[in-house]
C-alpha cells in the first residue's frame, strides 16, 4: 500500500511539473493586448514598404495636381436700392384708400413684396438661367471649354466634346439624348459656378461666378447683374400697366366723387412707377464694388492636394503594413496551439500508461 501511494504521488508531480515546464518554454500570452513596442516593431519592420507606398501617393498627388486647370471666380458686392417700390405703389396705396375703394367693391390688396428677396429668387430660377444661357450663347463655353490660355487669352475647347469648325457636338450618347447639351444640363452646370451670398445685418448680397478664364467670369458677372435688373423692372412695368388698365376701369364705372379722387392717385402712383422704371438701370440691385478679372486663382489648392495625397499614402501604407504582421502572427499563434495540443494530448496519454504499470506491479506483488 505505501509503494502505490509513494507511486501515485510520483506520477502526479511529474505530470504536473510537465505542464510546468511546457508552459513556461513556450510562454503562452495571459491576454491579446497589443503592445506599443510591438506595434512600433511592426511598423519598423515594414518601413520600406511604407516610404515606397508613400512616394508614390506623393508623385501621383503632384501629377494630378500641376494638371489639373487654374479656375478663376469672379465676385461683385451689391446692395438692394432704396426704393422697394416698383408695382408695389398700388398696394402701400391700399394701405391708405383700401378702406375707401372697398366701399366701390374694389380689392386693391395689401402688404408690399420684398423686392431683393424676390430678385435672388428669379436669379436662381430655371427659366431665367435657361433664357441667360440662350440669349448670350454661352453653352459652348459653359460645356465644352476644359481650360484656358493665358498667353493668347483663348479659351481651349474639348475636341471630344465640341468640333469648333463645324460648330458641331461630338460624343456618344444614348437615345433620347442627343451630343448636344440640353438646357436642363446647361443649367445644372451653371448652378454649379454661381454663388449667391446674402448678409443679413446689412442685407449686402454678393455674387460669385467661377470660371477657367477670369475675363470671361467678369463678363458673365456684369451680364447677370443687368439682366436681373432688367428682367424685374420689366415685370414691374408689365404690372404698374395692367395695374392702370384695371384703375382705369374701375374710374369708368363708378360716379363717386371720392372713388374717383382715389383712381385718379393710384393710376398717377403708378405713372410713376413706370416711369421710375424706365429710368433706373439698376433697378432692384445696385452695383456697390463692380466685378473685376481676378489675377489670382481660386483654385485647385495644388499644395493642399500633395499634402492630403501623401498622408493618404501614408495612412493606407501603415495599415497594410500591420495587416500583414498581425496575419502572419496570427498564423504563427495557430500553429503553435496545434502543436501546444498535440503535446498535451502526449502528456495526457502518459499517466495512463503509468497508473496502468503502477496497477500490474500491485497484482504482481500480491
Amino acid at each position: 500500500m505505501k509503494s502505490h501511494k509513494l507511486q501515485g504521488s510520483t506520477s502526479n508531480e511529474v505530470e504536473a511539473m510537465n505542464s510546468k515546464e511546457f508552459y513556461q518554454q513556450h510562454h503562452l500570452p495571459e491576454d491579446d493586448e497589443i503592445d506599443l513596442a510591438e506595434l512600433w516593431h511592426a511598423i519598423w519592420s515594414g518601413k520600406l514598404l511604407i516610404i515606397i507606398i508613400s512616394a508614390l501617393f506623393a508623385m501621383s498627388s503632384i501629377f494630378y495636381a500641376i494638371n489639373q486647370p487654374n479656375i478663376y471666380k469672379a465676385t461683385t458686392l451689391l446692395s438692394p436700392t432704396s426704393d422697394q417700390g416698383g408695382a408695389g405703389g398700388l398696394a402701400k396705396m391700399a394701405g391708405q384708400f383700401g378702406g375707401l375703394a372697398s366701399l366701390a367693391g374694389i380689392n386693391l390688396g395689401g402688404g408690399g413684396t420684398d423686392k431683393t428677396g424676390l430678385a435672388l429668387e428669379v436669379l436662381k430660377s430655371r427659366f431665367f438661367l435657361e433664357n441667360f444661357i440662350n440669349q448670350h450663347n454661352l453653352l459652348v463655353p459653359l460645356m465644352a471649354v476644359n481650360n484656358w490660355d493665358i498667353n493668347t487669352n483663348t479659351l481651349i475647347i474639348d475636341d471630344e466634346i465640341y468640333n469648333a469648325k463645324t460648330e458641331t457636338w461630338l460624343g456618344e450618347v444614348k437615345a433620347p439624348k442627343t451630343p448636344k447639351p440640353s438646357s436642363w444640363q446647361a443649367f445644372k452646370a451653371f448652378k454649379e459656378i454661381l454663388t449667391i451670398s446674402t448678409d443679413k445685418e446689412n442685407g449686402m448680397v454678393t455674387l460669385t461666378i467661377e470660371h477657367y478664364s477670369p475675363e470671361v467670369a467678369t463678363r458673365w458677372l456684369k451680364w447677370l447683374v443687368n439682366d436681373i435688373n432688367a428682367t424685374m423692372r420689366e415685370q414691374d412695368k408689365v404690372e404698374a400697366q395692367n395695374s392702370i388698365d384695371y384703375l382705369t376701369k374701375k374710374l369708368k364705372e363708378t360716379q363717386l366723387a371720392d372713388m374717383q379722387t382715389v383712381f385718379y392717385q393710384l393710376i398717377e402712383e403708378q405713372t410713376k412707377t413706370i416711369m421710375l422704371a424706365e429710368v433706373s438701370k439698376e433697378y432692384v440691385l445696385k452695383t456697390i464694388d463692380p466685378a473685376n478679372a481676378p489675377e489670382e486663382k481660386a483654385k485647385p489648392k495644388r499644395a493642399l492636394i500633395v499634402v492630403l495625397g501623401t498622408m493618404l499614402g501614408g495612412i493606407l501604407s501603415v495599415l497594410i503594413v500591420l495587416i500583414r504582421y498581425f496575419t502572419k502572427k496570427g498564423t504563427a499563434t495557430k500553429l503553435n496551439n496545434g502543436q501546444l495540443d498535440a503535446n498535451k494530448t502526449e502528456n495526457d496519454a502518459q499517466p495512463t500508461h503509468s497508473t496502468e504499470s503502477i496497477q500490474s506491479s500491485q497484482v504482481l506483488g500480491k
